[in-house]
């Protein structure tokens, strides 16, 4: 069956799934996903009774996510605009590259060093994902 986790109780690791109007209860030994339930996530589930069991996530939130931005581009960015943050900007970290701006504009420029080294860490693949969790290009 397909359904909804209506409410989730942690402490208690129990939980009630909507379907088709009617609630089921389950209990955290009956969660098959890596990831614990949480209210509103769209489940797939077996029913016993009124008991909801092997329950897991629909597979569209299973899917990996796909990288949409390039390693290089922010590299680029990072080495000929650290200074400015820009390469923050391109990744979607906001409130970083505007710390970046404001650290170079503060310090006459020594700003440029936190960019040199995120240059470096980008290239080395210790910064690998976008603000949203994708990987990069």
């Amino acid at each position: 069956m397909i359904g909804h986790i209506e409410s989730y109780d942690s402490t208690a690791q129990t939980g009630v799934v909507i379907s088709e109007e009617k609630s089921y209860t389950f209990h955290l030994d009956d969660w098959v996903a890596q990831v614990p339930p949480d209210v509103g996530d769209d489940v797939n589930f077996e029913v016993e009774q009124t008991i909801a069991r092997k329950i897991n996530l629909v597979g569209a939130y299973l899917e990996p996510p796909k990288a949409v931005k390039y390693k290089y581009v922010a590299s680029a960015l990072a080495l000929f605009f650290g200074f400015a943050g820009l390469h923050r900007f391109y990744l979607g970290f906001y409130w970083l590259g505007l710390g970046q701006l404001a650290l170079t504009a503060a310090t006459v420029g020594y700003g440029a060093l936190w960019g040199f080294i995120e240059f470096v860490l980008l290239l080395s693949g210790h910064i690998n994902k976008d603000a949203k969790g994708r990987p990069l290009k």
